[in-house]
Protein backbone atom coordinates (compact mmCIF):
# COMPACT_ATOMS: atom_id res chain seq x y z
CA UNK A 1 0.00 0.00 0.00
CA UNK A 2 3.09 1.90 -0.21
CA UNK A 3 2.58 5.78 -1.39
CA UNK A 4 4.34 5.90 -5.13
CA UNK A 5 6.67 8.43 -4.14
CA UNK A 6 8.18 6.09 -1.07
CA UNK A 7 7.74 2.88 -3.20
CA UNK A 8 9.60 3.99 -5.91
CA UNK A 9 12.66 5.20 -4.33
CA UNK A 10 15.17 2.41 -4.88
CA UNK A 11 14.30 2.46 -8.25
CA UNK A 12 14.61 6.01 -8.88
CA UNK A 13 18.03 6.20 -7.13
CA UNK A 14 19.02 3.74 -9.80
CA UNK A 15 17.58 5.23 -12.80
CA UNK A 16 17.70 9.00 -12.30
CA UNK A 17 20.02 8.84 -14.91
CA UNK A 18 18.11 7.87 -17.23
CA UNK A 19 14.83 9.91 -16.17
CA UNK A 20 17.30 12.99 -16.91
CA UNK A 21 18.46 11.81 -20.55
CA UNK A 22 14.34 10.70 -21.01
CA UNK A 23 13.65 14.46 -20.22
CA UNK A 24 16.82 16.15 -22.49
CA UNK A 25 15.72 13.61 -25.71
CA UNK A 26 12.23 13.01 -25.35
CA UNK A 27 10.74 12.64 -28.79
CA UNK A 28 6.82 13.28 -27.43
CA UNK A 29 4.76 15.46 -29.91
CA UNK A 30 4.65 19.18 -29.42
CA UNK A 31 1.17 19.26 -30.52
CA UNK A 32 -0.40 16.30 -29.79
CA UNK A 33 -4.12 15.65 -31.12
CA UNK A 34 -7.19 13.79 -29.36
CA UNK A 35 -8.17 10.93 -31.40
CA UNK A 36 -11.97 9.68 -30.82
CA UNK A 37 -11.98 6.26 -31.26
CA UNK A 38 -15.26 4.38 -32.25
CA UNK A 39 -14.91 1.85 -30.28
CA UNK A 40 -17.35 -0.19 -27.22
CA UNK A 41 -14.60 0.27 -24.70
CA UNK A 42 -11.73 2.88 -25.89
CA UNK A 43 -13.22 6.54 -25.67
CA UNK A 44 -10.18 8.85 -26.44
CA UNK A 45 -6.55 8.69 -26.69
CA UNK A 46 -3.41 11.32 -27.26
CA UNK A 47 -0.21 10.82 -28.22
CA UNK A 48 1.77 12.03 -25.60
CA UNK A 49 5.54 10.91 -25.57
CA UNK A 50 7.80 8.63 -28.20
CA UNK A 51 11.12 7.35 -27.97
CA UNK A 52 13.31 5.66 -30.81
CA UNK A 53 14.47 1.94 -29.70
CA UNK A 54 18.19 3.04 -29.79
CA UNK A 55 18.30 6.33 -27.13
CA UNK A 56 15.90 3.46 -24.87
CA UNK A 57 19.59 0.93 -25.34
CA UNK A 58 21.43 3.74 -24.38
CA UNK A 59 19.70 5.40 -21.75
CA UNK A 60 19.28 1.76 -20.32
CA UNK A 61 23.04 1.33 -20.17
CA UNK A 62 23.96 4.84 -18.34
CA UNK A 63 21.35 3.83 -15.49
CA UNK A 64 21.57 -0.01 -15.58
CA UNK A 65 25.21 -1.66 -16.28
CA UNK A 66 24.17 -5.42 -16.23
CA UNK A 67 20.97 -4.77 -18.07
CA UNK A 68 21.30 -6.66 -21.29
CA UNK A 69 19.96 -3.67 -23.63
CA UNK A 70 19.32 -6.13 -26.96
CA UNK A 71 15.74 -6.76 -24.95
CA UNK A 72 15.39 -3.02 -26.26
CA UNK A 73 14.32 -3.45 -29.81
CA UNK A 74 11.33 -1.16 -30.34
CA UNK A 75 10.65 2.41 -30.51
CA UNK A 76 7.85 3.37 -27.91
CA UNK A 77 4.62 5.41 -28.60
CA UNK A 78 2.97 6.21 -25.43
CA UNK A 79 -0.33 7.59 -25.18
CA UNK A 80 -2.58 8.48 -22.73
CA UNK A 81 -6.49 6.97 -22.96
CA UNK A 82 -9.83 6.86 -21.99
CA UNK A 83 -12.06 4.58 -21.54
CA UNK A 84 -15.89 3.04 -20.37
CA UNK A 85 -16.13 1.26 -17.27
CA UNK A 86 -18.98 0.65 -14.39
CA UNK A 87 -19.36 2.02 -11.24
CA UNK A 88 -22.12 1.37 -8.99
CA UNK A 89 -24.09 0.12 -11.95
CA UNK A 90 -23.21 3.32 -14.45
CA UNK A 91 -21.00 4.17 -16.82
CA UNK A 92 -18.07 5.77 -15.93
CA UNK A 93 -15.34 6.91 -17.82
CA UNK A 94 -11.61 6.08 -16.40
CA UNK A 95 -8.09 6.99 -17.72
CA UNK A 96 -5.04 4.85 -18.07
CA UNK A 97 -1.22 5.00 -20.17
CA UNK A 98 -0.67 2.68 -23.17
CA UNK A 99 2.47 2.02 -24.26
CA UNK A 100 2.79 0.56 -27.63
CA UNK A 101 6.14 -0.88 -29.15
CA UNK A 102 5.70 0.23 -32.65
CA UNK A 103 7.40 -2.41 -34.47
CA UNK A 104 5.17 -5.06 -37.07
CA UNK A 105 5.04 -7.97 -34.95
CA UNK A 106 3.22 -9.59 -32.67
CA UNK A 107 3.13 -8.71 -28.99
CA UNK A 108 2.20 -9.33 -25.78
CA UNK A 109 0.14 -7.66 -23.17
CA UNK A 110 1.19 -6.77 -19.61
CA UNK A 111 -0.84 -4.72 -17.41
CA UNK A 112 1.02 -2.56 -14.25
CA UNK A 113 -1.10 -2.26 -11.53
CA UNK A 114 0.69 0.94 -9.48
CA UNK A 115 1.07 1.33 -5.69
CA UNK A 116 -1.00 3.49 -3.28
CA UNK A 117 -1.42 7.23 -4.54
CA UNK A 118 -3.35 10.03 -2.81
CA UNK A 119 -2.82 13.17 -5.39
CA UNK A 120 -4.07 13.20 -8.74
CA UNK A 121 -0.92 14.52 -10.15
CA UNK A 122 0.35 11.13 -9.21
CA UNK A 123 -2.53 9.80 -11.38
CA UNK A 124 -0.13 7.56 -14.70
CA UNK A 125 -2.04 9.72 -17.21
CA UNK A 126 -1.12 13.22 -15.57
CA UNK A 127 1.74 12.27 -17.52
CA UNK A 128 5.50 13.16 -16.77
CA UNK A 129 8.55 11.46 -17.93
CA UNK A 130 9.89 11.75 -14.15
CA UNK A 131 7.46 9.07 -13.04
CA UNK A 132 8.54 5.64 -12.38
CA UNK A 133 5.12 4.67 -14.37
CA UNK A 134 6.88 6.12 -17.53
CA UNK A 135 9.87 4.54 -16.89
CA UNK A 136 8.14 0.66 -16.78
CA UNK A 137 5.87 1.54 -19.80
CA UNK A 138 8.76 2.53 -21.65
CA UNK A 139 11.22 -0.61 -21.50
CA UNK A 140 8.30 -3.10 -21.11
CA UNK A 141 7.48 -1.94 -24.61
CA UNK A 142 10.71 -1.29 -26.08
CA UNK A 143 11.60 -5.24 -25.21
CA UNK A 144 8.47 -6.29 -26.51
CA UNK A 145 5.02 -5.95 -24.72
CA UNK A 146 1.87 -3.46 -25.00
CA UNK A 147 1.65 -2.07 -21.48
CA UNK A 148 -0.74 -0.96 -19.62
CA UNK A 149 -1.17 1.35 -16.49
CA UNK A 150 -4.27 2.05 -14.90
CA UNK A 151 -5.52 5.30 -13.05
CA UNK A 152 -8.06 3.32 -11.20
CA UNK A 153 -11.28 4.69 -10.37
CA UNK A 154 -10.95 8.22 -8.67
CA UNK A 155 -8.43 9.35 -10.78
CA UNK A 156 -7.34 11.16 -13.71
CA UNK A 157 -10.80 11.34 -15.94
CA UNK A 158 -12.71 10.13 -12.91
CA UNK A 159 -11.07 12.40 -10.36
CA UNK A 160 -14.59 13.60 -9.47
CA UNK A 161 -15.08 10.52 -7.05
CA UNK A 162 -13.28 8.88 -4.40
CA UNK A 163 -10.84 6.27 -5.65
CA UNK A 164 -12.97 2.95 -3.90
CA UNK A 165 -9.44 1.83 -2.20
CA UNK A 166 -9.35 -1.94 -1.46
CA UNK A 167 -12.75 -2.47 -3.38
CA UNK A 168 -11.88 -5.95 -5.02
CA UNK A 169 -14.72 -5.59 -8.17
CA UNK A 170 -13.84 -1.97 -8.85
CA UNK A 171 -10.15 -2.81 -9.59
CA UNK A 172 -11.07 -6.08 -11.14
CA UNK A 173 -13.20 -4.16 -14.24
CA UNK A 174 -11.32 -1.05 -14.67
CA UNK A 175 -8.07 -3.22 -15.12
CA UNK A 176 -10.13 -5.25 -17.14
CA UNK A 177 -11.86 -2.28 -19.50
CA UNK A 178 -8.45 -0.82 -19.70
CA UNK A 179 -6.97 -3.82 -21.14
CA UNK A 180 -10.12 -3.91 -23.93
CA UNK A 181 -9.48 -0.68 -24.53
CA UNK A 182 -5.93 -0.80 -25.36
CA UNK A 183 -6.20 -3.82 -27.20
CA UNK A 184 -8.78 -1.38 -29.51
CA UNK A 185 -5.95 0.82 -29.36
CA UNK A 186 -3.36 -1.21 -30.83
CA UNK A 187 -5.60 -2.24 -33.62
CA UNK A 188 -6.40 1.45 -34.43
CA UNK A 189 -2.64 2.00 -34.48
CA UNK A 190 -1.97 -1.53 -36.22
CA UNK A 191 -0.15 -3.23 -34.04
CA UNK A 192 -0.48 -6.53 -33.56
CA UNK A 193 -1.40 -8.09 -30.16
CA UNK A 194 -0.92 -11.30 -30.01
CA UNK A 195 -3.27 -12.39 -27.12
CA UNK A 196 -0.87 -13.15 -24.04
CA UNK A 197 -1.70 -11.27 -21.20
CA UNK A 198 0.63 -10.71 -17.97
CA UNK A 199 -0.35 -8.53 -14.95
CA UNK A 200 2.11 -7.41 -12.61
CA UNK A 201 2.08 -4.90 -9.51
CA UNK A 202 3.24 -4.20 -6.07
CA UNK A 203 1.66 -3.11 -2.82
CA UNK A 204 -1.78 -1.63 -3.59
CA UNK A 205 -1.17 -2.91 -7.52
CA UNK A 206 0.01 -6.14 -6.00
CA UNK A 207 -3.74 -6.71 -4.49
CA UNK A 208 -5.18 -4.96 -7.79
CA UNK A 209 -2.83 -7.61 -9.68
CA UNK A 210 -4.34 -10.63 -7.88
CA UNK A 211 -8.21 -9.48 -7.97
CA UNK A 212 -7.85 -9.32 -11.37
CA UNK A 213 -6.28 -12.29 -11.88
CA UNK A 214 -9.10 -14.08 -9.82
CA UNK A 215 -12.22 -11.94 -11.88
CA UNK A 216 -10.40 -13.02 -15.51
CA UNK A 217 -9.91 -16.76 -14.12
CA UNK A 218 -13.44 -16.48 -12.71
CA UNK A 219 -15.39 -14.53 -15.65
CA UNK A 220 -12.95 -14.96 -18.91
CA UNK A 221 -11.63 -11.82 -20.91
CA UNK A 222 -12.64 -12.26 -24.26
CA UNK A 223 -9.94 -11.95 -26.48
CA UNK A 224 -7.12 -12.62 -23.66
CA UNK A 225 -5.10 -15.35 -22.70
CA UNK A 226 -3.68 -14.98 -19.06
CA UNK A 227 -0.21 -16.16 -19.22
CA UNK A 228 1.07 -15.19 -15.59
CA UNK A 229 0.72 -12.73 -12.92
CA UNK A 230 2.91 -11.17 -10.31
CA UNK A 231 1.19 -9.66 -7.45
CA UNK A 232 3.63 -8.13 -5.18
CA UNK A 233 3.62 -6.77 -1.06
CA UNK A 234 -0.57 -7.05 -1.67
CA UNK A 235 -2.96 -7.00 1.54
CA UNK A 236 -4.62 -9.95 0.65
CA UNK A 237 -5.92 -10.89 3.31
CA UNK A 238 -7.89 -8.03 4.14
CA UNK A 239 -9.40 -9.48 7.52
CA UNK A 240 -6.27 -10.81 8.56
CA UNK A 241 -4.66 -7.56 7.68
CA UNK A 242 -7.30 -5.32 9.96
CA UNK A 243 -7.25 -7.72 13.14
CA UNK A 244 -2.88 -7.54 12.74
CA UNK A 245 -3.29 -3.11 12.89
CA UNK A 246 -6.02 -3.01 15.56
CA UNK A 247 -4.21 -5.16 18.18
CA UNK A 248 -0.92 -3.54 17.52
CA UNK A 249 -0.31 -0.35 20.02
CA UNK A 250 1.27 1.48 16.99
CA UNK A 251 0.99 1.63 13.20
CA UNK A 252 3.00 4.72 11.72
CA UNK A 253 0.48 4.91 8.56
CA UNK A 254 -2.79 5.55 9.54
CA UNK A 255 -3.93 6.63 6.70
CA UNK A 256 -3.90 3.30 5.21
CA UNK A 257 -6.92 2.69 7.72
CA UNK A 258 -8.73 6.04 6.77
CA UNK A 259 -7.95 5.23 3.29
CA UNK A 260 -9.93 2.04 3.25
CA UNK A 261 -12.82 2.80 5.77
CA UNK A 262 -13.75 6.19 4.18
CA UNK A 263 -13.65 4.23 1.01
CA UNK A 264 -15.68 1.25 2.43
CA UNK A 265 -18.13 3.91 3.61
CA UNK A 266 -18.62 5.59 0.45
CA UNK A 267 -18.39 2.66 -1.81
CA UNK A 268 -21.16 0.51 -0.02
CA UNK A 269 -22.86 3.26 1.36
CA UNK A 270 -22.28 2.96 4.89
CA UNK A 271 -23.68 5.71 6.87
CA UNK A 272 -21.31 5.48 10.38
CA UNK A 273 -18.63 3.37 9.00
CA UNK A 274 -16.09 6.31 10.19
CA UNK A 275 -17.70 6.66 13.18
CA UNK A 276 -18.32 3.54 14.55
CA UNK A 277 -14.21 3.03 13.53
CA UNK A 278 -12.75 5.63 14.30
CA UNK A 279 -12.48 7.83 17.72
CA UNK A 280 -12.68 12.08 17.41
CA UNK A 281 -11.57 14.27 16.47
CA UNK A 282 -10.21 12.02 14.14
CA UNK A 283 -13.47 10.58 12.17
CA UNK A 284 -14.69 13.68 11.56
CA UNK A 285 -11.20 14.98 9.80
CA UNK A 286 -10.91 12.11 7.35
CA UNK A 287 -13.09 12.98 4.84
CA UNK A 288 -12.12 15.89 3.90
CA UNK A 289 -8.11 14.74 3.88
CA UNK A 290 -8.24 12.73 0.76
CA UNK A 291 -9.13 15.65 -1.45
CA UNK A 292 -6.88 14.04 -4.08
CA UNK A 293 -4.40 16.99 -3.09
CA UNK A 294 -3.19 16.03 0.60
CA UNK A 295 -0.16 13.84 0.93
CA UNK A 296 -0.06 10.81 3.22
CA UNK A 297 2.31 12.44 5.55
CA UNK A 298 0.13 15.39 5.97
CA UNK A 299 -3.09 12.79 6.49
CA UNK A 300 -0.90 10.97 9.08
CA UNK A 301 -0.10 14.43 11.17
CA UNK A 302 -3.83 14.90 11.45
CA UNK A 303 -4.29 11.19 12.87
CA UNK A 304 -2.29 9.65 15.57
CA UNK A 305 -0.19 6.74 15.02
CA UNK A 306 -1.17 5.45 18.37
CA UNK A 307 -4.11 2.63 17.51
CA UNK A 308 -6.02 2.64 20.93
CA UNK A 309 -5.99 6.38 20.68
CA UNK A 310 -7.19 6.06 16.80
CA UNK A 311 -10.17 3.59 17.10
CA UNK A 312 -12.69 2.94 18.78
CA UNK A 313 -12.91 1.26 22.02
CA UNK A 314 -12.28 -2.61 22.17
CA UNK A 315 -13.02 -2.07 18.05
CA UNK A 316 -10.82 -5.62 17.18
CA UNK A 317 -12.81 -7.74 19.47
CA UNK A 318 -16.11 -5.98 18.54
CA UNK A 319 -15.64 -6.25 14.60
CA UNK A 320 -15.37 -10.23 15.42
CA UNK A 321 -17.91 -10.39 17.96
CA UNK A 322 -20.20 -7.55 18.07
CA UNK A 323 -23.51 -8.11 15.74
CA UNK A 324 -23.36 -4.27 15.23
CA UNK A 325 -20.40 -4.76 13.74
CA UNK A 326 -20.64 -7.38 11.50
CA UNK A 327 -21.00 -5.30 8.12
CA UNK A 328 -17.15 -3.75 8.56
CA UNK A 329 -16.37 -7.85 9.06
CA UNK A 330 -18.34 -8.84 6.34
CA UNK A 331 -16.68 -6.11 4.32
CA UNK A 332 -13.19 -6.97 4.71
CA UNK A 333 -13.75 -10.59 4.01
CA UNK A 334 -15.92 -9.78 0.57
CA UNK A 335 -12.71 -8.45 -0.21
CA UNK A 336 -10.20 -10.86 0.89
CA UNK A 337 -8.45 -12.73 -1.63
CA UNK A 338 -8.50 -16.44 -0.02
CA UNK A 339 -11.53 -17.22 -1.74
CA UNK A 340 -10.39 -19.00 -4.84
CA UNK A 341 -8.20 -21.23 -6.68
CA UNK A 342 -5.80 -19.68 -9.15
CA UNK A 343 -4.92 -22.14 -12.30
CA UNK A 344 -2.93 -19.95 -14.28
CA UNK A 345 0.63 -19.17 -12.67
CA UNK A 346 0.83 -16.86 -10.49
CA UNK A 347 4.21 -15.59 -8.60
CA UNK A 348 3.97 -13.48 -5.38
CA UNK A 349 6.39 -11.99 -3.58
CA UNK A 350 6.75 -9.91 -0.55
CA UNK A 351 9.98 -8.59 1.90
CA UNK A 352 10.22 -10.58 5.09
CA UNK A 353 10.99 -7.11 6.64
CA UNK A 354 7.77 -5.97 5.78
CA UNK A 355 5.70 -4.10 8.89
CA UNK A 356 3.26 -1.75 6.09
CA UNK A 357 1.83 -4.65 5.06
CA UNK A 358 3.59 -7.72 6.91
CA UNK A 359 4.86 -10.38 5.24
CA UNK A 360 2.63 -13.10 6.80
CA UNK A 361 -0.23 -11.50 5.04
CA UNK A 362 1.14 -13.08 1.58
CA UNK A 363 2.24 -16.29 3.65
CA UNK A 364 -1.50 -16.56 5.12
CA UNK A 365 -2.65 -16.09 1.50
CA UNK A 366 -0.73 -18.21 -0.30
CA UNK A 367 -1.43 -21.20 2.45
CA UNK A 368 -5.19 -20.17 1.58
CA UNK A 369 -4.88 -20.33 -2.11
CA UNK A 370 -2.99 -24.15 -1.43
CA UNK A 371 -5.39 -25.78 0.76
CA UNK A 372 -8.07 -24.64 -1.62
CA UNK A 373 -6.32 -26.77 -4.16
CA UNK A 374 -4.14 -24.84 -5.87
CA UNK A 375 -0.71 -26.54 -7.04
CA UNK A 376 2.97 -25.93 -6.44
CA UNK A 377 3.55 -25.71 -10.40
CA UNK A 378 0.91 -22.58 -10.34
CA UNK A 379 1.45 -20.49 -7.31
CA UNK A 380 4.90 -19.41 -5.61
CA UNK A 381 5.71 -17.24 -3.00
CA UNK A 382 9.17 -15.66 -3.10
CA UNK A 383 10.62 -14.08 -0.15
CA UNK A 384 12.76 -10.82 -0.60
CA UNK A 385 15.38 -9.01 1.34
CA UNK A 386 13.98 -5.86 2.99
CA UNK A 387 10.76 -3.61 4.06
CA UNK A 388 7.90 -2.46 1.67
CA UNK A 389 10.23 0.27 -0.07
CA UNK A 390 13.30 -1.68 -0.28
CA UNK A 391 11.73 -4.92 -1.33
CA UNK A 392 10.44 -3.01 -4.89
CA UNK A 393 14.11 -3.70 -6.51
CA UNK A 394 14.08 -7.05 -5.52
CA UNK A 395 10.58 -7.94 -7.16
CA UNK A 396 11.05 -5.90 -10.31
CA UNK A 397 14.62 -7.67 -10.94
CA UNK A 398 13.21 -11.34 -10.58
CA UNK A 399 9.87 -10.26 -12.23
CA UNK A 400 11.70 -9.24 -15.33
CA UNK A 401 13.72 -11.90 -15.63
CA UNK A 402 10.35 -14.37 -15.35
CA UNK A 403 8.31 -12.07 -17.72
CA UNK A 404 10.92 -12.24 -20.39
CA UNK A 405 11.22 -16.06 -20.45
CA UNK A 406 7.08 -16.37 -20.34
CA UNK A 407 6.58 -14.15 -23.05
Amino acid sequence: MQPIHLKYRPVRIALSLLVMALVAVSCSDDNPTTEQAKDVTLVSSKLVYSVPAQQVQLLALLSLPNIDVSKFVNTVDVYTVTYNTTYKGANIVASGLVALPTSKSEFPMISYQHGTILTDAEAPSNFSVEKAETLVSVTLASAGLITVIPDYLGFGSSVSMLHPYFVEDLYASAVTDMLKAAKELAAHKKITFSGKLFLAGYSEGGYATMATHKSIETNGLDGFELVASFPGAGAYDLQALQQTLLTSEDYDDPFYLAYIALAYQTTYSFPSLLTDFFQEPYAGRIPALFDHQTVSTEINSQLTTNIADLTQPNLAANILNNASFAYIKTAFQNNSLTDWTPKKKMFMYHGTSDTTVPFQNSVATFDALKANGASDDIISLTPLPGDHSSAVTPYVADLLVKLFSLK
